[in-house]
């Protein structure tokens, strides 16, 4: 469990609030995932001056080279102006570049610089290998099987 932040706070655990219908709402268990899963991308890489959707784009795009901005936007359900603004922040940080195609003057195509290929792999395996962030009480097992439900649930698995 992540530890207490002011964003965060913890009750002490003899103090308990009963959730009512809240503790089998979907929309509020993820919400709570959520913040708990931010926590802990902040607490790891927070330094770096990353956000979550930053390293997902860039795990994307090392992934997809050459993908184009539009269908990386629709993969992580990312409003177009949102996601230009995020790809403005990586091109700025000399992670990323963009290339208007001949084919397609509307549509942007996204790659890794040398610099941002090299950070991808450095952080790999604290993002998503044996020693990540995402601590939690699940064994193995139960893991994949979250995994697998939220994939199917999100339409991921199609």
């Amino acid at each position: 469990m992540t530890p207490p932040t002011e964003k965060t706070p913890r009750l002490a655990s003899s103090q308990r609030v009963d959730l009512g219908e809240l503790n089998t709402t979907l929309g509020f268990l993820l919400r709570v995932a959520q913040v708990r899963i931010f926590d802990s991308f902040y607490e790891r890489f927070g330094d770096d001056g990353l956000r979550p959707g930053e390293f997902s784009t860039l795990l994307l795009i090392d992934c997809n080279p050459g993908i184009r901005q539009g269908l990386l936007a629709q993969t992580l359900w990312i409003k177009p102006a949102h996601m230009t603004k995020m790809i403005r922040r990586l091109e700025d940080q000399a992670l990323i570049t963009r290339e208007i195609p001949d084919d397609d003057r509307r549509s942007v195509k996204l790659d890794l610089t040398e610099a941002g290929r090299a950070y991808v792999a450095d952080q790999r395996l604290r993002h998503s290998g044996a020693n990540d962030y995402h601590r939690h009480d699940l064994t193995p097992t139960e893991e994949r099987e979250l995994a697998r439900l939220l994939r199917k649930f999100t339409g991921l698995d199609r």
